[in-house]
């Protein structure tokens, strides 16, 4: 009984075993359902010649959906509707056609969203997943990423990788900056989808909080996106390149002394603080090399290290505890 119980045990260990050393549990026995419509395919397929009950028909096979596109997404009115979906149709015709090409199926999207779903329950199991995966070609300077009661929904235009030529344009640079649209490969899908779960659990809200507050909350974040996705790369995840991620842990140390000598740990005045914990090409007191928000790298040094100490928590325990309480007692010093 006794070898037994050590084979059990270490196949228990396997399963558990890490690639990259990360402590990975085995889901693959969680179900999850997971439907994908292809929302833009019916939407392009409208006959405007009698558009009312081609619309009507639209609302018909998807009724929740149908309206936050018609009204939230596209920006349309009842009493604009038959004037604003023809235009529409014809304006964004080119790039239906060329994401129709890019995702013929979505079978390796729908993968990757299920695998972070299963983690999902596996971590949250109260929470209830959303079953269905909705695909949809929206305005340029609309949603990308939409959840709702039960969906996911996914706004193709900005999925058409980093070099489509809209993205490119003077038009397209002013939406969007280089440093935002590289982001807009396929690869992303999966991790927005799952970081939109993330935030309807757990709504950021970082108002009134000092940086070292707020640097927290965004370790927190990172910490269980990694949880959430462990497979998926760090740069996905973050939004830093490899080269960026290389450097802020080769500069720990110096990251972390920049804080403590210029005394931003306790700062509150929010023009100071959007240098370091907002979305940006780099953050320029540290040179043009390192990544914009760099306060979640700081912030999940700080989450990995108390969570050292608080190996039995759950997750839920973790986004649930106090930020200054998780940096007094981290103790952290690289």
């Amino acid at each position: 009984m006794r070898s037994i119980g050590m084979v059990v045990l270490g196949f228990l260990l396997l399963l558990m075993s890490c690639r990259g050393g990360k402590q990975v549990p085995d889901v693959s026995g969680i179900a999850v359902k997971l439907t994908v419509d292809r929302f833009e395919r019916d939407f392009f397929a409208l006959d405007t010649l009698h558009l009312q009950a081609s619309l009507e028909k639209l609302v018909q096979q998807y009724p929740g959906f149908s309206r936050d596109f018609l009204f939230n997404i596209l920006g349309t009115t009842p009493a604009a509707v038959t004037q604003d979906i023809p235009l529409f149709l014809r304006s964004y015709a080119a790039l239906n056609h060329d994401a129709q090409r890019l995702y013929p199926d979505m079978k390796a999207t729908e993968a990757a969203v299920k695998k972070g779903l299963q983690f999902v329950k596996y971590y949250f199991p109260q929470y209830v997943l959303p079953t269905r995966l909705v695909t949809f070609i929206g305005p340029v300077n609309s949603y990308g990423n939409i959840i709702t009661t039960n969906t996911l929904a996914i706004g193709l235009q900005l999925y058409m990788g980093s070099n489509y030529p809209l993205y490119l344009s003077e038009t397209g640079q002013q939406l969007y900056p280089r440093f935002i649209s590289k982001r807009f490969e396929p690869a992303y899908i999966p991790v927005n989808c799952i970081r939109n779960i993330l935030d309807d659990m757990y709504p950021a809200n970082y108002a009134g909080m000092p940086m070292i507050d707020q640097m927290v909350e965004a370790g927190k974040r990172w910490y269980v996106m990694d949880k959430l996705m462990p497979e998926t790369a760090d740069s996905l995840k973050t939004g830093y390149t490899d080269a960026q991620l290389k450097g802020c842990f080769a500069n720990e140390k110096n990251i972390w002394s920049f804080f403590i000598q210029n005394k931003l740990l306790y700062e509150t005045d929010p023009e100071i603080i959007r240098d370091y914990m907002s979305d940006a090409p780099n953050t320029p007191a540290l040179g043009k090399d390192s990544p914009g928000f760099i306060g979640q790298f700081v912030g999940m040094q700080i989450v990995v290290k108390w969570m050292t100490k608080q190996s039995q928590l759950p997750l839920d325990s973790l986004m649930k505890t106090p930020a200054r309480r998780i940096f007094e007692e981290a103790r952290y010093k690289p």
